[in-house]
């Protein structure tokens, strides 16, 4: 238990994942809401996927250039400013549906927004790590931060659908905003040194970014770890945003349903992140990722298949685990081989793969479900992300 723990020995640790804990907690909380939400408004996967894409178009603009950022200011000032931002935006999404003037654009819209916070908040909070514990803390530090984003991905969502059927969706966001007072909060108590510079502040953005993406480009591990996530990332994420309408049209239940599946997944996420903490990376080698990846899809295969509750809720707590698995052990990896100085510039890069093609996946799954059905688009996502983690493993090898 204490090495499980130990990046909570480090006060500005503590105080970020208790902080950062309550605030994802609403986090989920409003996502599980506005997916549910926008599936009552519009009864259409496909918009599932308009709204996760309009949250990944920022991303591609500006993640990049805020990897420069979080390269060359305080990465806690940045925080504070995308986390009153965002407190900002649940709200004003939580105004318009307690008002009963919310329509499905207003979701579009607000999701946008929320997309350029998140540009500018993921490198910064991938960065910070550094930070706030010593190096030989950092892994652990990274995987207790999967262990705190799952365990809020297992309270949250069925938290939100209990007050969604109980008092309406507005609250699920009224909720989310009053907890980033939280984190706020937390970062305001931190005693963080100067953050170190990347020695390039009188280098344009543009040079910045092209150093970053070099970088990556010329170093193989890395490259093969970032590629693996722009598999996850396109094939990994349609059975996330199709939860609300797998729900009613698959398992035939409602708002609870959707919250019970969101936990359960979060739940396997949790076991998953703690075990990486426990271990350490180093326990399951260099192509671990990749195998995650190829598990994620036979949980996939299965969860596609059995179209009853309880074996749905145990296949996607087993896709959670491995999800989480791929997910941190690329994390882990990528932040002990880069080096200080790019340190924000490749964690936009990482962050760009994941927030830039989230969306962009969950956008072409909700398109596939709307054409050809939601269990056939994940078992034939599985099978894409299974053959094309394949072929990293024996590039690996190789």
């Amino acid at each position: 238990m204490a090495k499980t723990f130990e990046a909570l020995k480090h006060r500005n640790y503590r105080l970020w994942f208790y902080g950062q804990l309550v605030s994802l907690m609403g986090t989920w909380m409003q996502s599980t809401a506005q997916g549910f939400l926008v599936f009552q408004l519009t009864h259409s996967p496909a918009y599932l996927g308009y709204v996760a894409l309009a949250s990944g178009v920022p991303p591609w603009i500006f993640m990049l250039f805020a990897g420069v950022v979080s390269d060359r200011m305080s990465r806690r000032k940045l925080l504070i400013i995308t986390q009153i931002v965002m407190m900002v935006l649940a709200f004003t999404m939580a105004l318009l549906v307690a008002s009963g003037l919310v329509e499905p654009w207003h979701i579009v819209l607000l999701s946008a927004c929320l997309g350029v916070a998140n540009a500018f908040d993921a490198p910064a909070r991938q960065s910070f790590v550094v930070d706030m514990v010593p190096r030989t803390s950092m892994s652990n530090a990274i995987a207790l931060n999967s262990t705190m984003f799952n365990a809020a991905a297992a309270i949250g969502p069925a938290f939100a659908g209990l007050v969604y059927a109980a008092i309406g969706p507005a609250w699920c966001f009224a909720v989310n905003g009053a907890s980033f007072i939280a984190i706020i909060w937390a970062l305001g108590l931190m005693q963080i040194k100067p953050d170190p510079t990347s020695n390039t502040e009188g280098a344009s953005a543009l040079e910045g970014i092209r150093e970053g993406l070099k970088y990556v480009s010329s170093h193989p591990k890395i490259r093969k770890i970032v590629l693996n996530i722009v598999v996850l990332s396109l094939f990994g994420s349609a059975f996330i945003t199709l939860i609300p309408a797998w729900a009613v049209q698959v398992l035939h239940g409602d708002a609870l349903t959707a919250g019970l599946l969101q936990s359960a997944r979060g739940f396997g996420s949790v076991v998953a992140a703690l075990i990486v903490a426990t271990v350490g990376h180093s326990f399951f080698g260099d192509h671990a990722p990749q195998r995650s990846t190829i598990i994620l899809a036979v949980c996939l295969a299965g969860f596609s298949v059995f179209h009853s509750l309880a074996p749905a809720l145990l296949l996607i707590a087993c896709a959670g685990a491995a999800l989480m698995m791929s997910m941190n052990l690329s994390n882990m990896l990528i932040q002990d081989l880069v080096s200080d100085r790019l340190r924000g510039r490749v964690m936009g890069i990482y962050n760009l793969a994941i927030f830039g093609l989230l969306p962009f996946g969950a956008f072409l799954g909700g398109i596939a479900a709307e054409h050809f059905g939601a269990p056939e688009t994940v078992f034939f996502s599985g099978v894409f992300m299974a053959l094309i983690a394949l072929m990293l493993v024996r590039s690996l090898r190789g």
